[in-house]
């Protein structure tokens, strides 16, 4: 290879937001950034695998030069179109089979559980049945949820039978949109006597977890597994769903070691290399023991802002570097803030969003508030109920990114970027089912 010529890096779903985040890697100039496939092929409607690949072969087939790399930084499909264009094209990535543990919640919990004491009860609900009922052993409250889903659609935190029931008619309306092409998926896996008949269109149930939530990331590379971030998980009072996610976590390092280690041990009996891992966690202060929620098996895209605004750069270079058999250590000394936080600004109703900012206001606010960056989620005048991926108790509007001195500054950044959006929601008041008072 010529020293002067560009690694071709093919990213599944290049979205403008990460674009700006790839080419703040160290390096940037070494890669051209080609897109493979755009969002709306990949995460609208029921998708179809064959086809996708199909169109994604068209592409890289016609491509008139050397394929460096094919990387992605979202869940499935891309997860697995991931490994399963690697394989064919000769590029560098980690096993479907270690891909498809992660993504499929039952599997994953099958494997975790070998390894580590850290899980919930879990079990499967059958949806075909005229009468479903709670798995053995596994106790209310509970969550139940597909075994495969986008930013936890169809995810639904039940305390009683009547809600369990309930949760159970929404998740068998709406899981075959996942979990139809899923099975596709699974079925070019072997797959082990506990998995077999399983297939994508399951149902999960565990109890709930509580306390703190937290999250790690971290990569395998040459079979060793690092961790090289812990995050905090803030929730909205009263409510499952997150407020933002802070960096660096103000967990005690005790924790965050117990972290470091169920995260290595979980991923080795996983069998992942090459690649990128977020996991989810719950510390409860009052016994001092952690959960795990589960695994991601990509690096948090959302998190990307964060890691540049604190590390110096984004969470992205370790994706990269492990394509392109290249060292993932971070070769920058720090960012210019001493935390970073992504906040969800959420609506927990029904409504249409007005006055919606265009790209030009929107680069007047960021420019007047330094150390921010904001997406705003819905279109003008767009329902919310019609955004997809969202949660299944509130509606995202807007991702605002902050980096600060402490958190009071991330506080004040994140309530004056809400204050200049002046978005207004018609049709509803404030408040929803998963909104409680405090």
């Amino acid at each position: 290879m010529s020293e002067t010529r560009r690694h071709n890096v093919f990213i599944i779903g290049l979205d403008p937001a990460n674009l700006s985040m790839l080419n703040a890697v160290p390096d940037a100039d070494s890669y051209a950034f080609h897109p493979l496939l755009t969002i709306e092929e990949l995460q609208e409607g029921e998708v179809s695998v064959p086809d996708l690949l199909a169109e994604a072969r068209r592409i890289l087939d016609s491509f008139d030069g050397e394929i460096d790399a094919i990387v992605g930084y979202w869940d499935f499909p891309v997860s697995t179109l991931v490994p399963m264009l690697g394989e064919e094209y000769g590029t560098r990535t980690t096993s479907l089979e270690s891909v498809v543990k992660c993504e499929h919640k039952y599997w994953s919990r099958l494997e975790q559980a070998k390894v580590v004491d850290n899980c919930p009860r879990f079990g499967r609900v059958d949806l075909d049945s005229d009468d479903p009922r709670p798995p053995k052993d596994v106790d209310f409250p509970m969550w139940l949820k597909p075994a495969l889903s986008y930013s936890s659609e169809l995810a639904y935190g039940v305390a009683d039978m009547d809600e369990f029931r309930e949760a159970v008619k929404e998740i068998r309306a709406g899981i075959a949109r996942v979990g139809r092409p899923f099975e596709h998926v699974l079925g070019l896996l072997d797959l082990p006597p506990e998995m077999r008949d399983v297939g994508g269109q399951v149902c999960l149930a565990e109890e709930a977890m509580t306390g703190l939530q937290a999250a790690v990331e971290g990569y395998v590379h040459n079979g060793e597994v690092v961790v090289y971030g812990a995050l905090d998980s803030i929730n909205y009072p009263g409510s499952s769903s997150f407020l933002r996610h802070q960096y660096p976590s103000t967990l005690p390092d005790a924790v965050i070691r117990q972290m470091h280690d169920v995260s290595r041990r979980t991923m080795e009996q996983i069998g992942m290399d090459r690649a990128t891992f977020s996991i989810e966690y719950f510390y409860d202060p009052k016994t001092q023991k952690i959960s795990l929620l589960e695994i991601n098996p990509r690096h948090s895209q959302s998190h990307a802002e964060l890691f540049d605004y604190v590390d110096g750069a984004p969470n992205h270079h370790r994706m990269l570097s492990l394509a392109l058999d290249k060292d993932p250590a971070l070769p920058v000394a720090g960012g210019p803030y001493r935390l970073a936080a992504k906040w969800y600004y959420r609506w927990f109703g029904e409504g249409r969003v007005h006055e919606v900012p265009g790209p030009d206001e929107i680069a007047r606010i960021e420019k007047e508030i330094p150390g921010v960056r904001i997406d705003v989620v819905p279109a003008e005048g767009q329902r919310l109920s019609s955004v997809s991926q969202q949660d299944s108790y509130s509606y995202e509007v807007a991702h605002i990114f902050t980096g600060g001195d402490d958190e009071a500054d991330l506080r004040r950044k994140f309530d004056r970027c809400v204050a200049a959006l002046g978005l207004t929601f018609d049709e509803t008041a404030p408040g929803g089912r998963d909104l409680k008072s405090a």
